[in-house]
């Protein structure tokens, strides 16, 4: 990979817009890693399971650490975190900005906020989530794959608020 700068400020922002562009995470450049996280905000934002679980790589140890799941290891584990906030009374968007990039020959590190809201109940609440999300190159057949997500919500009582929205409390 001879793409440059290594670290950056990314002025992208990746949220409703997202397009499912997994064919182009295929590509093992700088660009193909951006494709991947896109296509996971596409996944998120339009609550595609098949499209979700195509962009984690397909291994026992993938991590997920977030306010809904606590630490979650292993695709199935992690699809399940995830059909919870799709397929729950809440509905939930998000977006990723104020990201730096951290580009390596076959690790990328997307690092920044995600800003969205939750609607649930007839109320709707602002979220505020620093976010990190790793992401591999596994080769030409599996292209960029994201390999772990640490999410945090900022503040508890939004936190407390949104748990219990996807759990239809």
């Amino acid at each position: 990979m001879n793409d440059a700068a290594p670290f950056l400020i990314s002025d992208a922002t990746y949220g409703r817009q997202a397009r499912d562009r997994r064919a182009e995470a295929l590509d093992p450049g700088h660009a193909g890693a951006r494709a991947a996280v896109e296509s996971f905000y596409h996944a998120f934002n339009t609550r595609s399971l098949e499209v979700f679980e195509a962009v984690w790589a397909p291994h026992e140890l993938i991590t997920l650490n977030n306010p809904l799941g606590g630490i979650t290891r292993g695709i199935q584990d992690i699809r399940a975190v995830y059909e919870r906030v799709f397929n729950g009374p809440a509905q939930v968007w998000v977006e990723l900005h104020a990201v730096v990039e951290y580009l390596g020959t076959d690790t990328a590190v997307f690092a920044g906020r995600e800003r969205g809201e939750f609607s649930w109940d007839g109320k709707t609440v602002p979220l505020s989530i620093r976010t990190t999300r790793i992401f591999q190159f596994l080769g030409p057949l599996l292209g960029w794959r994201q390999v772990h997500h640490h999410g945090s919500i900022d503040d508890p009582q939004a936190l407390a608020v949104y748990q219990r929205a996807v759990r239809g409390e």
